[in-house]
């Protein structure tokens, strides 16, 4: 049947308390600001607060109303709610079941966006989104199981690869910080890897349906380790190759992901290339060098930047050629489950976005199905 989002579920805009009762010992209860700590499905928490505004119970849909509108997850625990976010929860039905729905009519709401700067959405907009769905509730739950199983795979990989990250970290610094050789030379990073900086192309050749090359002009599509792909360029200018580190030269400096493909770089983007085809070791002397890439920070007038010059010229430690093999050998393998696992994750979202609108529209019959 249809419905306006108000007529089934409540919907709760968050009210940031004051900074002063923040803090990031866990004491209180855990605050949301906005969506920089969503996960894929649950948010993680790395800020807490004393003075309580808005309340989202466990089990509610949390949503971003400010730029990026309508990343969405669901809170396991109390929180308090930012101005940055909301929290939807069903008035009868079910709840995760409420957490695809709004997945699926997204592209409405994100229609109403406004703002002269950052999009955002208010609560009308929110509570008028028209839905269509179905009044059985366990219909409701069988469409929600089944698209759960899914995501639950997809966390299940993506633990994986945060694991098999940690133990390559681990490795890294077990081999190359604790227990450095007084025979390795001192030398820059322009002495192992080709620096290329990003260069981006006319804006009039950017496109979003895989026309060209594929683009990315700064961080924002970085994932875990992989960038999200977006847009494509018709007309490339400086490229990185698959399996390169992309690092961001403006502020943030220093984020990291790795290049999935060949692909077209960006201004807000450098591409790091191992001159010896040790790219393991090469992306984790990178994230070795973050506290070093954190000073430029506070560099420009008003963002931080990196140049060339200045990432040619960070001071590594280079190792002999033997302990660079005997590295590879260890971390190069879990790189390689990493990316497998990534690309089963994209398989997946695959198949239970295309299953959504199905579900949803009753395309796909979901009665006989023991869940």
């Amino acid at each position: 049947m249809k419905y306006k989002l108000q007529d089934i579920a409540e919907v709760a805009m968050g009210q940031s308390p004051k900074s002063e009762f923040y803090n990031t010992d866990g004491n209180g209860i855990p605050f949301l600001q906005g969506n920089r700590t969503f996960g894929l499905k649950y948010p993680t928490f790395d800020t807490f607060t004393t003075m309580v505004t808005k309340i989202a119970k466990a089990g509610d849909v949390i949503m971003s109303v400010r730029a990026p509108v309508g990343d969405l997850n669901i809170t396991p625990v109390d929180i308090c709610l930012g101005r940055g976010v909301c929290s939807i929860r069903m008035k009868n039905g079910n709840q995760e079941f409420l957490y695809y729905m709004i997945k699926y009519y997204m592209p409405q709401l994100i229609n109403k966006e406004s703002g002269t700067v950052f999009g955002s959405v208010n609560r009308n907009d929110i509570n008028g989104l028209e839905i269509d769905i179905p009044d059985d509730i366990e219909r409701q739950r069988k469409i929600a199981r089944l698209l759960a199983m899914i995501d639950e795979k997809i966390q299940v990989n993506g633990e994986i690869n945060n694991n098999l990250q940690q133990q390559a970290q681990a490795t890294y610094q077990q081999m190359f910080v604790d227990n450095p050789s007084s025979e390795w030379k001192e030398g820059t990073l322009s002495d192992i890897a080709d620096i290329t900086m990003g260069q981006s192309p006319s804006g009039s050749s950017y496109n979003e349906e895989s026309i060209g090359t594929i683009f990315f002009q700064g961080r924002a599509e970085f994932g875990f380790r992989f960038p999200t792909v977006r847009l494509f360029t018709t007309e490339p200018k400086r490229m990185a190759c698959a399996n390169d580190t992309l690092m961001s030269v403006r502020a943030p400096v220093g984020d990291l992901n790795v290049a999935h493909k060949d692909c077209c770089i960006g201004r807000g983007l450098a591409a790091i290339h191992s001159k010896t085809n040790h790219q393991s070791f090469t992306l984790y002397t990178m994230f070795s060098l973050k506290k070093q890439l954190d000073v430029f920070n506070g560099e420009g007038t008003v963002f931080g930047s990196i140049n060339r010059n200045s990432l040619n010229e960070m001071p590594i430690l280079i190792p002999s050629d033997e302990k660079l093999d005997a590295f590879e050998g260890i971390v190069a393998p879990m790189d390689t489950a990493i990316r497998n696992n990534y690309d089963e994750i994209c398989r997946l979202e695959q198949i239970r976005d295309s299953l959504l609108p199905k579900l949803m529209s009753s395309e796909l019959d979901v009665s006989d199905i023991d869940l």
